[in-house]
């Protein structure tokens, strides 16, 4: 049978799967399995089962085996632990009240606050997910209570949380890095520079809201001095302290980034104890919550990576090379069809479902085009950065919706996302535009 028409087939079949609700682990898995056993059965001419059960075995065990025993894939239980102890140890949550008292008098502070915090959130924990629903804990209910306008406080919440997905460290470039073998440590100095670019974006957004429309949130009456300020800032330290040693230690050649995850878990468990915010009980809970979140992760790679090696057997991605070499599409053509394929699929899929599905069709065509991988890595996570507040399935837009209950109507938070929404697409025109935005800082290593 023709391998790259059981390639494509196998494609609709795993959308359909999806569309029904199956897990894409199990969904990427089952239909890799049954593709790999249908052309090694086939690969004689006539249906021959009997010599497509050995090699079939061996391509699903051998490459879930390979993925599991990487090292780089060691860091993504490490980095999940360092948010949920960050969490507990209360060393996440300090940057968000350190921006709430620097920002007070701002027009617009708290949700300005709320931004700056998911950012620093993002910067230990590298989980979108994880951002929008703490923070949209922490922050959306004062914002409610104090008469901000409820698509601001929860859309400004939502579009930050998505910072987790660009700004180091970050679960979707390590993913990213593992299935194109690039480096991860490269990976997240690239994401710096773009992570800021939209951090300040978001900011600009609500401050030209505020202007525009007082009443969307109400001035701050209080008094602050600058010693509140100075406070408020020290008090901050473990999580700046915790920044740098990730990016520092990485940028500086000091570590890997699982090292710098490593050292980081201690540092942030040491601190905890320390400062008597962390118990015993916290750090079996954020182990308990790491193993449930890792393995999740693990699954769909495990998965994806069956998957991979089943498409290489199809040759269909070095069709698809073809037929757009022979249509001479220019770069930018090609990056506006890629663009549009990954908000298409944002709005029904989450990003690492996207990104797995995607990585083994898109890389060799990025190859072939000379295009650098770093790079498109960022443009990558940034279009799934975009997904997760694109109706109708934007999974950080339901995380605050969950968050706030019957307080605020979905659509009225997806309402207010639209003016985050559009300045998410100019920085990601931006990103596609100027390379050097994402090269800058790994190629100055």
């Amino acid at each position: 049978m023709d391998g790259t028409l059981i390639g494509l087939v196998a494609f609709g079949a795993v959308l359909f799967l999806l569309a029904l609700r199956v897990p894409i682990a199990f969904a990427l898995a089952a239909i890799a399995t049954i593709g790999t056993f249908v052309i090694f059965a086939f690969r004689t001419g006539a249906f021959a089962p009997e010599r497509a059960i050995r090699p079939t075995t061996s391509l699903v065990f051998s490459n879930s085996f390979d993925l599991i025993h990487s090292y780089d894939l060691s860091m993504i239980p490490l980095f999940v632990a360092l948010g949920h102890i960050a969490y507990r140890a209360d060393i996440t949550t300090k940057i968000y009240h350190a921006a709430r008292v620097w920002l007070a008098k701002v027009p617009g502070g708290v949700a300005m606050a709320s931004v700056v915090g998911c950012g620093g959130f993002s910067a230990i924990t590298g989980s979108s997910i994880a951002c929008a629903s703490t923070m949209g804990r922490i922050c959306t209910p004062e914002m409610l209570s104090v008469g901000y306008d409820k698509r601001l406080a929860t859309a400004s919440v939502a579009a930050g949380g998505t910072l987790g997905s660009l700004i180091p460290p970050s679960v979707l470039f390590i993913i990213y890095g593992i299935f194109t073998e690039t480096s991860i440590s490269a990976l997240f100095l690239a994401g710096i520079l773009p992570g800021l670019v939209s951090l300040l974006g978001f900011l600009l957004v609500i401050f030209i809201w505020v202007k525009r429309d007082p009443d969307a949130a109400p001035a701050y009456t209080g008094t602050i001095t600058m010693a509140d300020r100075g406070r408020a800032a020290l008090e901050s330290w473990p999580a700046v302290l915790l920044f740098v040693i990730i990016v520092g230690g990485i940028y500086g050649g000091i570590f890997t980034a699982t090292e710098a995850a490593a050292v980081c878990v201690s540092a942030a468990v040491l601190i905890g104890l320390v400062q008597r915010k962390l118990t015993l009980r916290d750090i079996w809970e954020s182990l308990r919550e790491t193993c449930i979140q890792t393995t999740s992760i693990f699954l769909i790679a495990a998965g994806a990576k069956i998957f991979v090696a089943f498409i290489a057997l199809t040759g269909v991605a070095p069709d698809i090379v073809e037929a757009v070499t022979a249509a001479e599409l220019s770069p930018i053509l090609l990056m506006g069809a890629i663009a549009l394929i990954y908000l298409a699929l944002g709005m029904f899929l989450d990003p690492i479902g996207i990104m797995v599905l995607t990585l083994p069709l898109m890389i060799p065509l990025i190859e072939t085009y000379g295009f650098d991988l770093i790079w498109f890595g960022v443009v990558v996570i940034k279009l799934l950065e975009i997904g997760l507040i694109t109706p109708p399935v934007g999974l950080n837009v339901f995380v605050i919706a969950g968050v706030v209950g019957r307080d605020v109507p979905i659509d009225r938070i997806f309402a207010g996302i639209a003016r985050f929404l559009s300045v998410d697409v100019l920085v990601l025109i931006l990103i596609m535009s100027v390379p050097a935005l994402s090269l800058l800082i790994p190629y100055s290593m």
